[in-house]
């Protein structure tokens, strides 16, 4: 007889607050939120923590870690990464956890554990408050000293079906360091001479040498009642554009690299909010207030800096500001080699995350490391292309690849570099522009692409973006499930990153889950409040696809308002017009799409813009997009009305695209059905008139039985079942 296996193991168990309560007040859309939870938050800080899930069960799950000390940090941080997404959703979307942690003896049966080491760690989780983590003694004895937690003794609780009491301990999310606040600076003189506002620059011997200094604390303060968003509960932060203070102009864009490199860094650490490049880019060059800046983005600590270089010497100066108080947190210079900028930059963010009182995981401090490039030449060309890649455009998008590729050839495990020209490569292929790229046509038939092989490229050296790019990549062919957690991963590693939650978004859009992607893209407009036009594009979308086209409408006109060059917008916000029977001004749409069209080039407009029809879930949504797109090109006294007449018509031409265009008019063209079933007797009009009904969906219900009646013919059959489908919302 085989005798049962033991263990010790470190057990964390947890389960959703109000679940049945959640359940009945949205069923789908709180499945919707528990699964991606799960795959983009939960399951992958288990991962990252050494800890490996043993069972789901319901809206609870079972985990198990050989570290203690694991097991109580991934508790930490999934309760603070949970407690930001939860501060963008209403009350009545939030899933909260409860955790308890234990250390016990566990019995093994295949891959599952249990024994009183699973049921101590359930009954913790059981008392702990929403939002909490509660650990036994014996996981007290074993981390006590080991986290930058504060941890309170509860007591002894008795729990049933234990005879013994547990010490109870609950664990703080919080830093255990006392706050950094202006009294430091005023203990420390050389920090506050280190922010005495001036520049001098000294030149002789023909040796140009300089010393400038960052910029007094400031006078004016922010007010939270005047912040744009509400701050989050974690620390938030932006940093503004380095002033470029070299004699050099041609230095803009060593001073701009060391401020994405920055942003970079600390938007991996899961601890902090960090505004992404494109809203903090938007000051660049303009006399802004620190408190301006930070009502205007919702954030209250601003770094801003200078750089100088002359060959290959370089200083810094940067300075952490709290916007509330006007006050300093940190400041801080680095004098030395160019080559020696890295060091210099791992230095700063070591000490703003320390000064903010959070902690960087082992993987966080892994991820910052691996993304830098081995030279500083290869980070200088990569900023320059990433910077003409960022303007969304042919002519720079065209020029950035040639900086990646210089960047590649200067490292070759640059792994953003392969990323960053996979996502050039992709844009290209989606927006055709193959002849431009030289890439052939042919691959538009489903041959690997360029992206995809410098997407196997970034694969070797992974980084959050790489992940994103695998996912956005995925989308097109309808592959969702794999998009789903190649954008899960990168926000895992990079959790600041907006364009991971676009990525998500895109993923959920083709899952058929619009609702859950409206949240995601309201994660990522916070995180980049000056957001770019693709943004708008992928809510317009998303919200079109949930049924709400008055506000999908709304968000078009004034992201082409905000962004009068952003064409790519046009073709989905003209749909949307033709399906709320705005035709005039859809197709006035088309025609600041392609001005001067004439009515040929008009109709035949959709099919040089890419409107994808996935796959799944959402092939029909992507078929109504697209015939909006269609509608919005007809003459403007093309109506249902006159199809129905041309329907009754002897002409089997006009009759079969008739029945055509009243199927892109969908549920518009309900009074249609009579007419359509009648033509179901006709066998050269069939097919068409099967489809139109199908498209047309629960209005054509009169048509069900005569459908019906087709669904086990040859051929005809299969588009029959497609339209009950349909009719019927199967």
């Amino acid at each position: 007889m085989q005798r049962t296996q033991r263990r010790l193991a470190a057990v964390l168990a947890a389960d959703v607050v109000g679940y049945s309560r959640l359940m009945e007040i949205d069923e789908a859309g709180t499945l919707a939120r528990l699964k991606t939870n799960r795959e983009t938050l939960i399951e992958p800080k288990i991962t990252e923590h050494d800890g490996r899930v043993v069972k789901l069960m319901g809206d609870g799950l079972l985990a198990e870690f050989a570290s203690v000390v694991n097991a109580v940090s991934c508790a930490v941080e999934t309760q603070r990464a949970l407690a930001a997404l939860n501060a963008e959703l209403p009350k009545d979307q939030r899933l909260e956890l409860r955790i308890g942690v234990n250390l016990g003896d566990v019995l093994v049966e295949g891959d599952d554990i249990y024994g009183e080491g699973v049921n101590v760690a359930a009954r913790l989780e059981r008392l702990c408050t929403p939002g909490g983590v509660l650990i036994s003694g014996t996981v007290f004895d074993q981390v006590q000293g080991r986290l930058d937690q504060e941890i309170e003794f509860l007591g002894e609780q008795h729990v049933k079906n234990l005879e013994k009491p547990v010490r109870v301990y609950q664990v703080g999310l919080g830093a255990r360091r006392a706050a950094v606040d202006a009294r430091v600076i005023r203990r420390r003189p050389w920090l506050v001479w280190a922010a005495v506002a001036g520049a001098v620059i000294l030149v002789a011997g023909g040796v140009a040498l300089w010393s400038h200094i960052g910029s007094a604390p400031p006078a004016d303060v922010a007010s939270k009642a005047s912040m744009a968003f509400p701050l989050p509960d974690k620390p938030s932060i932006a940093v503004l554009p380095f002033a470029n203070m070299s004699s050099d102009a041609g230095q803009e864009h060593f001073a701009d690299g060391m401020t994405d490199d920055l942003i970079t860094d600390l938007s991996k650490i899961s601890a902090l909010f960090v505004i992404a490049r494109n809203s903090t880019f938007f000051y660049k060059d303009k006399p802004v207030k620190i408190s301006q800046v930070a009502e205007e983005l919702g954030v209250r600590y601003v770094l801003e800096g200078s750089v100088q270089r002359a060959g290959d010497q370089v200083r810094v100066n940067a300075q952490l500001i709290d916007a509330l108080t006007g006050g300093h947190v940190w400041a801080d210079r680095f004098n030395g080699s160019v080559t020696d900028i890295f060091a210099a930059q791992d230095e700063f963010v070591s000490k703003i995350v320390e000064a903010l009182q959070v902690t960087l995981t082992k993987t966080e401090k892994e991820e910052i490391e691996h993304a830098k490039p081995s030279n500083i030449a290869a980070k200088e060309a990569f900023e320059r292309g990433w910077n003409l890649y960022l303007r969304f455009n042919l002519e720079d998008s065209f020029e950035a690849v040639r900086h990646f590729e210089k960047a590649i050839e200067l490292d070759p495990q640059y792994g953003r570099a392969y990323a960053a020209l996979s996502l050039v490569y992709l844009r290209a292929g989606f927006y055709g522009w193959y002849q431009d790229f030289g890439v052939a046509d042919v691959a538009r038939r489903g041959q690997v692409l360029e992206w995809e092989r410098y997407l196997q490229q970034a694969q070797k050296y992974p980084t959050s973006l790489a992940y994103t790019a695998e996912a956005l990549n995925l989308v097109p062919f309808s592959k969702t499930n794999e998009a789903r957690r190649a954008a899960g991963r990168s926000i895992a590693l990079d959790p600041n990153d907006p364009e991971a939650h676009v990525a998500m978004a895109w993923a959920l859009i083709v899952s058929g889950e619009p609702e859950e992607a409206l949240n995601f893209l309201a994660t990522a407009i916070r995180l980049n409040p000056k957001y770019p036009s693709h943004y708008v594009l992928a809510r317009g979308v998303a919200l079109f696809q949930h049924g709400d086209l008055k506000q999908a409408a709304e968000v078009f006109e004034e992201g082409f308002r905000r962004n009068p060059s952003a064409i790519a917008i046009l073709p989905a916000y003209a749909s949307v017009l033709a399906h709320l029977d705005r035709r005039k001004e859809a197709r006035e749409t088309l025609l600041t799409l392609r001005p001067g069209s004439d009515q040929t080039t008009l109709e035949n407009l959709p099919f040089a813009f890419p409107i994808i029809i996935w796959e799944g879930g959402s092939k029909r949504f992507g078929e109504r997009l697209f015939d909006g797109f269609r509608i919005a090109g007809l003459p403007l006294d093309v109506t249902v009305p006159k199809l129905i007449g041309e329907l009754k018509g002897d002409d089997p031409f006009a009759r079969q695209l008739a029945m055509k265009r009243l199927g892109w008019f969908g549920a518009a063209a309900a009074e249609a059905v009579p007419v359509l079933a009648q033509a179901l007797e006709d066998d050269a009009l069939r097919q068409q008139a099967v489809e139109a009904l199908g498209k047309i969906g629960p209005p054509a219900k009169a048509a069900v039985a005569a459908l019906r009646a087709l669904q086990n013919e040859a051929v005809i059959g299969t588009y029959a079942k497609e339209a009950l489908n349909d009719i019927l919302e199967n």
